[in-house]
């Protein structure tokens, strides 16, 4: 089998009885086995059961017309460990995590289990989240296939080298700042942050600026993935709109002449590399040759301060409902964050969250007015070195979340507006390191987003750039 084949692919292998899910499932165990001593992106694994999944898979196979089986039956999927997996534990990346197994299923991994996948681990993350780089003191650091002295980004960014490496078709993710983009950019894959509770859990974190998804290595896996994952949820606060149809049927549909607004400017000013600046560059050409209108130029971005501030308000409070056995085993940038969220009232938290909402109506109205789709760097830095994420916590705790700052300057935007954003690997730089390009689309037009990105594809199609 082809490491680096798509989960579509695998699927379709499985439904023609071409090769059995425990064939599947062994291969890639093989690669774990092989590749992971070296790029350490699977925190948890439970062969046992997984094994007895495939051969449960077997079964259904060789019992069931192939039109009835699930969409994905068969395909090995690793979840990521800072979401529940029924009978597993969730250690949230932490020496402070909990070693119970879980009761049940977090919403997204049981529609995940739903449509025939396989879960055949849990793949790594820095402690609850919260930084870029895929780096913790109870796992230590996760590395970038492509060069094992860098980051494959974070916070999902074991599930990114699992998938980069062949050691699972795809990944499930999560994406809070940039968590599902960033590493998609650092390994050249796929990752779509789908719509504000378009994918709903079983409650909103950082205020519904959260959500869960997947990294792939085609536009038509995130498709496919996102029909199995954003279903309706009626027990949910709140709920993106329904698509017109299923986003696998966008997938190679024509996505129109489009407005595209070609950006390198941030929020905070932080300065490009060369590289990044080569990825969007070669984008906007790519783009025009495809028909659409393309113009170069910033929008209108919040207030820098009020923006930071806010969001950092809200970031503080994401150990909040955790299961941690002692706040203080947490690491000094997570302590520092959760005694900055116990010293913030409720009435400054609340107006916190009211000064994002206003900066988000003053932002997302460009959208659909002044261009249809906004197009940025993923990161405004190659992917960092591992362990510099950590340089001056000596003397600052907070030191790792800034030096992530230029990691996530272009991405968290988003995350606050809940507008769709999609990471491409168009580019790779002279490093040889992989550079994404995000596209960010108006409010719920995830589908438009599908469409751009598979005609972008096939008319640049990352297949081609250099294999691992």
């Amino acid at each position: 089998m082809d490491r680096h084949a798509s989960a579509l692919d695998v699927a379709a292998a499985i439904r023609a009885r071409e090769v059995s899910p425990s064939e599947v499932l062994d291969h890639y165990l093989g690669q774990v086995d092989r590749l992971d001593p070296h790029l350490n992106a699977f925190a948890f694994r439970d062969d046992e059961r997984a094994r007895a999944d495939a051969r449960a898979a077997d079964d259904l196979v060789a019992s069931a017309a192939a039109e009835d089986l699930p969409a994905f039956c068969g395909v090995p999927i690793p979840i990521k460990d800072l979401y529940d997996v029924a009978g597993w534990p969730t250690s949230n990346g932490s020496r402070a995590g909990s070693d119970e197994p879980a009761s049940d299923d977090e919403l997204s991994v049981g529609r995940l289990r739903g449509a025939g996948f396989v879960l055949m681990g849990k793949t790594t993350a820095p402690e609850l989240g919260t930084i870029s780089c895929t780096e913790s003191m109870r796992f230590g650091p996760t590395r970038n296939p492509w060069n094992q002295g860098h980051t494959p980004g974070g916070s999902s960014g074991g599930a990114a080298a699992a998938v980069a490496s062949g050691m699972a078709p795809i990944a499930h993710a999560s994406d809070g700042g940039g968590s599902i983009r960033i590493p998609a950019s650092c390994t050249g894959l796929v990752g779509l942050k789908p719509s504000r509770n378009r994918i709903t859990g079983l409650t909103e974190k950082l205020t519904g600026g959260a959500t869960c998804g997947v990294l792939t290595r085609t536009v038509a896996d995130t498709a496919a993935a996102l029909d199995v994952m954003a279903v309706f949820d009626p027990g949910a606060w709140n709920l993106a709109p329904a698509p017109a149809r299923p986003y696998t049927r966008e997938v190679g549909a024509a996505p129109g002449s489009l407005r595209i607004r070609v950006c390198t400017d941030n929020v905070l000013g932080v300065p490009l590399d060369d590289a990044c600046s080569a990825a969007i560059w070669r984008t906007a050409d790519l783009l025009r040759g495809l028909g659409h209108e393309v113009v170069e130029g910033p929008p209108e971005w919040p207030d820098p301060g009020e923006f930071l501030t806010g969001f950092l308000t809200v970031w503080n409070t994401i150990s909040a409902g955790e299961r941690l056995t002692d706040p203080a085993l947490l690491e000094p940038h997570n302590v520092a964050n959760r005694t900055e969220a116990e010293a913030t009232g409720s009435i400054a938290y609340v107006e916190s969250e009211h000064m994002l909402q206003r900066s988000s109506r003053a932002f997302t109205p460009q959208f659909g007015r002044d261009f249809d789709v906004l197009v940025t760097p993923t990161m405004a830095v190659e992917p960092p070195e591992v362990g510099s994420v950590w340089a001056g916590m000596e003397d600052d705790p907070t030191a790792p979340v800034n030096n992530c700052i230029p990691m996530a300057v272009y991405t968290a935007m988003f995350n606050v507006t809940g507008l769709p954003a999609l990471s491409l690997p168009v580019h790779v730089a002279d490093s040889g390191l992989p550079v994404g390009v995000q596209f960010a689309a108006p409010p719920w037009q995830d589908d438009l987003l599908i469409r751009l990105g598979s005609q972008v594809e096939a008319a640049s199609p990352w297949a081609e750039l250099p294999r691992l």
